[in-house]
């Protein structure tokens, strides 16, 4: 397939459709700075920027500083369809390591690549029949070298983000940012190139992922569900394993209530109205997929035109879409749609 009919494929997803084009819903614009002004230019833009990442790196708790040259440690390999995969051990946080399965394409590179975060390593890695949830798999195919990880510990409801105040989304994706840094120095991938994807679980990783560190060049987002919905009880972003640990109070599990009510900072941002993108905001004017389903109907275009508006602002387009489907997983229509984005993003053009 040609680049011209690979675009072609995914074109029309960076459209929102006539009924949500230009509606902004109830979200307040990421442009309005906290004390009220506007950004208007993209030097106001980099300081706004500055102010949503800080804001929500002190409700989420700060970050360790990163690992400085993280190395993988290999433990076998096996050929596979046209690419090696590697069982691997790979460091995440000071003296934290997670198994996981490096799956590499067959030639010289230099490769882009991709980390693949999920409850555990062998679903995106295709080793396991959870149906269409196999992304390492499926780009190692088309040239990327693919990092699949689970979670830390082994147990999704359960992280250990090794100090208190820090939330587990934002552990995650410090997890993440360490990840880019192993695959970043591996010799046969472009570092330039290194974006992160992820579905339901591992897609609220990767968008947290990609939001908080700007060397992820490229994410797509397999329904995550990309904003706060407390009639969804599948977008929990309230439970203690994301952004409601509270040391202070404790919550059982399950939809919000009176009698089991938000903890932690899902609280506080609810009070005062903050909102995922926010985050998503901090993308631009890196590209990334929705790759929505049944917690990411159309409708998230009222939020994602927010980030189509700081784009704007910076010059460029076509940094935004937006698949849809009708059920929560995966299918292969949906999965052709999001690697023919990365491909697009992430591999170099033809020739060079």
């Amino acid at each position: 397939m040609s680049a011209e009919e690979a675009w072609a494929k995914i074109a029309l997803h960076f459209q929102p459709p006539a009924e949500f084009k230009g509606q902004f819903g109830s979200y307040q614009s990421p442009l309005r700075f906290a004390d009220g002004r506007i950004a208007k230019t993209p030097e106001d833009w980099a300081k706004r920027r500055a102010e949503i990442l800080a804001e929500w790196h002190r409700l989420m708790g700060d970050w360790l500083p990163l690992l400085d040259k993280p190395q993988l440690v290999f433990h076998g390999e096996m050929r596979r369809e046209n690419f090696i995969q590697h069982k691997v051990t790979v460091p995440i946080a000071p003296g934290q390591t997670v198994p996981g399965y490096l799956l590499v394409p067959e030639g010289k590179g230099p490769f882009p690549a991709v980390l693949v975060p999920f409850y555990e390593a062998e679903t995106s890695a295709g080793l396991n029949e959870k149906q269409y949830r196999d992304f390492g798999r499926l780009l190692a195919q088309r040239g990327f070298v693919a990092l699949c990880i689970g979670s830390p510990g082994g147990d999704a409801r359960k992280p250990d983000p090794v100090r208190l105040g820090w939330q587990p989304l934002s552990f995650l994706a410090y997890v993440a940012a360490n990840c880019h840094t192993v695959l970043a120095q591996l010799a046969y991938v472009d570092a330039s190139r290194v974006g992160v994807v992820g579905h339901s679980y591992g897609g609220k990783w990767a968008m947290f992922a990609s939001c908080l560190y700007d060397k992820f060049a490229a994410a797509a987002w397999s329904d995550p569900g990309i904003v706060f919905e407390e009639s969804r009880s599948s977008i929990n972003y309230w439970e203690p394993w994301y952004l409601g640990r509270d040391e202070k109070a404790v919550r059982k599990p399950g939809v919000i209530t009176p009698a089991n009510s938000r903890t932690g900072p899902y609280k506080t941002m609810m009070e005062v109205g903050r909102d995922l993108h926010e985050l998503h905001a901090l993308m631009a004017p890196r590209p990334f997929l929705v790759s929505g389903g049944a917690e990411d109907p159309p409708k998230r275009w009222l939020p994602l035109n927010h980030v189509i508006a700081v784009n704007a602002l910076l010059g460029q387009t076509n940094r935004v879409a937006m698949t849809n489907r009708k059920e929560h997983g995966p299918d292969e229509d949906s999965n052709e749609k999001l690697c023919l984005f990365l491909e697009h993003f992430l591999k170099p053009p033809a020739g060079r």
